[in-house]
């Protein structure tokens, strides 16, 4: 699995990092990043959850 953000369409509304804290943070500006090593997910199951959450749908989850 592979996680990615698209910062174009990121409003910061931080329902990824509050739904899958171990993968997901807000950088400095407030805007949703990805924690260091956690672009396959690091197995959390929540990750499906933080894509629904996303308000702006800015998240993708692709299958390597």
């Amino acid at each position: 699995m592979r996680i990615t953000i698209d910062t174009k369409l990121c409003i910061g509304s931080g329902q990824c990092a509050l739904t899958a804290p171990s993968v997901f943070t807000q950088d400095d500006d407030g805007f949703s990043a990805l924690l260091p090593g956690r672009e396959d997910g690091g197995g959390d199951p929540m990750v499906p959850e933080a894509v629904r959450a996303c308000p702006v749908q800015a998240i993708a989850v692709t299958e390597d």
